[in-house]
């Protein structure tokens, strides 16, 4: 027994000392992995070879290994708090075009709309055109508003999306009123027409108009007709218009068979500027569906089923919330949400390969391969996003404060070896 061999226990014990002691240290660090010290033997050999009945000369720590096991996740106040439920890493801009990772979602908004962490680095992911996030984008970083630009959300009028909704409604009409008692139709007098409602639509500047309908009982069977007013906003001229034109023009006419169905559900109405109330070629011209699918006549009251449109006022930026599939939504004060952007996750085929830098950030390496990019959920190496929550560290209490016990007694073992080591050197000075 030599001297070295004790040296090497203490050195390798005090190692694993030092990595339990920052185990502990970072346990409530948010995102923080704790390590693990593994040791290797050593042993004396010449070129030949270590001989026929080798001695080991003692220790030490290989390397020390990462844990990447899934922390609890805790509930914050913070919207833009993110926690990864599963594998995957954030991608952060490193300040000089190249990305670092992390698993701490501790995040918040700079002056100019972007995502950061506490050290200023910037959250990468897939930046929305138009309201679309196209798959397999590059990663850049995120940018939730830009604030030299407008933060009020485009207004869309009726019938202007994609889809050209424009208004749908779903109605029954009461199959055992009556031909009204008075013709034409008044929009002014009641008993001119059955029944009623009103929507409100919108033009292309946002601007709201109330859309209203009035459903009259015609002399052939299971018909009825349909017309429209509309009342602008204060200000404009008219700020109210029958668009019937005296009761000779009908939005169109509802036709039912003999079960109550509709056979003719849909017309098209067209809104001029002047209708509008607008002076000029103000807006763009309005003309959309009105399309009364669904709707029938049976032997019950007036009932409005459904009544939707798909026309909306511009809104204000009021917030955001991020989905479990990393989709970044922008909510505007008018009830609209639109996507912005997707945070996306990187993976590795051996993430205790990655290189720690601090601050809760890791480097790729050779050893750790390149990063393979998705969006979170996509696949099973790349976990859900939980907003308004934060991934606590991993280390586990009860198992370091043990490991430091046995970690201590190795070290005393250790240093026990050199003190009986000591005694026999000591013993043969004292030869005579």
């Amino acid at each position: 027994m030599g001297f070295q061999q004790g040296l090497s226990g203490l050195n390798a014990s005090s190692k694993a000392l030092d990595t339990v002691g920052n185990n502990i240290a970072n346990s409530g660090t948010i995102g923080f992995k704790s390590g693990s010290a593994q040791f290797a033997d050593v042993f004396a050999a010449s070129l030949s070879g270590a001989g026929a009945a080798p001695v080991g000369i003692g220790s030490k720590v290989s390397a020390i290994v990462q844990q990447f096991s899934q922390g609890n996740i805790s509930v914050t106040n913070n919207p833009l708090d993110t926690a990864i439920n599963g594998g995957g890493f954030f991608l952060m801009d490193d300040g000089s075009g190249g990305t670092v990772y992390g698993r701490n979602g501790q995040f918040q908004l700079d002056k100019d709309g972007f995502i950061v962490n506490s050290q200023g680095l910037q959250l990468k992911g897939i930046a929305a055109v138009n309201g679309l996030i196209a798959a397999g984008s590059p990663a850049v970083p995120l940018r939730l508003f830009d604030p030299t630009q407008s933060l009020s959300g485009t207004p869309q009028a009726t019938g202007g999306s994609s889809s050209a909704t424009g208004i749908q409604a779903n109605i029954n009409l009461d199959s055992r009123l009556g031909v009204p008692i008075t013709a034409p139709f008044d929009y002014g007098d009641p008993t001119s027409y059955n029944q009623s409602t009103a929507t409100t639509i919108y033009d292309s500047l946002g601007n709201p108009h109330t859309y209203s309908m009035y459903f009259v009982k015609a002399a052939a069977a299971n018909t009825w007709q349909a017309y429209a007013t509309i009342t602008n906003p204060a200000g404009a001229v008219p700020t109210f218009l029958d668009l019937s034109g005296g009761g000779v023009t009908a939005l169109g006419t509802l036709t039912f068979n003999t079960s109550g169905a509709l056979t003719s559900p849909a017309f098209t109405a067209s809104l001029t500027d002047a209708q509008l109330g607008y002076a000029g070629a103000v807006t763009t011209p309005q003309v959309f569906p009105v399309d009364f699918s669904g709707s029938t006549q049976y032997g019950t009251q007036f009932a409005v089923n459904a009544m939707i449109q798909d026309g909306f006022a511009a809104g204000t930026l009021a917030g955001f919330s991020i989905g479990k599939d990393g989709v970044v939504l922008g909510r505007y004060t008018n009830g609209q949400t639109n996507p912005v952007g997707q945070v996306i996750l990187a993976s590795f085929r051996n993430p205790q390969g990655l290189q720690p830098l601090g601050d809760n950030r890791w480097a790729q390496s050779p050893t750790s391969g390149d990063p393979i990019v998705g969006a979170p959920g996509s696949s099973g190496q790349y976990g859900v996003l939980q907003a308004s929550g934060l991934e606590d560290s991993n280390v586990d209490l009860t198992a370091e404060l043990v490991n430091m016990i046995t970690q201590q007694r190795a070290y005393q073992a250790n240093a026990q070896t050199i003190k009986t080591q000591d005694s026999i050197l000591q013993t043969l000075v004292n030869l005579r």
